[in-house]
C-alpha cells in the first residue's frame, strides 16, 4: 500500500453576514475543498498555501487559529491501494473571483447548509460542521 498525506483548506468569506464556503467540482464528479498532496520539505501550512493559488487563485487567505482536521480513506489509483491522510486547515478570504485551474470543472460559494448539500462525502461534511461550529463561536 502506498502512503499519501495531502493538505487542504475550508476557505471561506463574509459575505453581508454569512459565511460563505468555497467548494471545488473535481472531474470525477464530486464535490469538495482545495486540497493537494504534500511536495517534498514543505510543510502542511505550505502545501495547503501553495494547493489553494495552484487551483484557485487565491493568495489572500488568513488562517483560523485552532483549527486542523486529520482525515484519512483508501482508494484504488491505477491498481495500487493508497492510504491519504489529508490535514484541513480553515482560512478566510476577501477574494470573490476564483480561476479554477485545469484540475477543476467548476466552483461555488455556499452559504453552511446549502454546501453540506453539495459537498460529496462524508469526511467532507464532518470537516465542514466543525469549520461552521469554530466560526459561530468566534466570529
Amino acid at each position: 500500500m502506498i502512503e499519501e498525506t495531502s493538505a487542504g483548506i475550508v476557505i471561506f468569506r463574509k459575505e453581508d453576514s454569512n459565511n460563505l464556503f468555497l467548494l471545488l467540482h473535481y472531474p470525477s464528479g464530486h464535490w469538495d475543498f482545495v486540497k493537494g498532496k504534500m511536495e517534498k520539505d514543505e510543510t502542511t501550512h505550505q502545501t495547503a498555501i501553495r494547493e489553494t493559488k495552484e487551483e484557485t487563485g487565491i493568495t489572500d487567505i488568513s488562517f483560523v487559529e485552532n483549527f486542523e482536521e486529520w482525515i484519512e480513506y483508501n482508494f484504488q489509483y491505477q491498481g495500487e491501494l493508497i492510504h491519504k491522510k489529508v490535514v484541513f486547515f480553515l482560512a478566510e478570504t476577501k477574494t470573490k473571483d476564483v480561476e479554477i485551474s485545469h484540475e477543476h470543472q467548476n466552483f461555488t460559494w455556499m452559504d453552511y447548509n446549502t454546501a453540506m448539500e453539495k459537498t460529496t462525502f462524508d469526511n467532507a461534511k464532518t470537516v465542514l460542521t466543525k469549520a461552521q461550529m469554530l466560526l459561530s463561536k468566534t466570529l
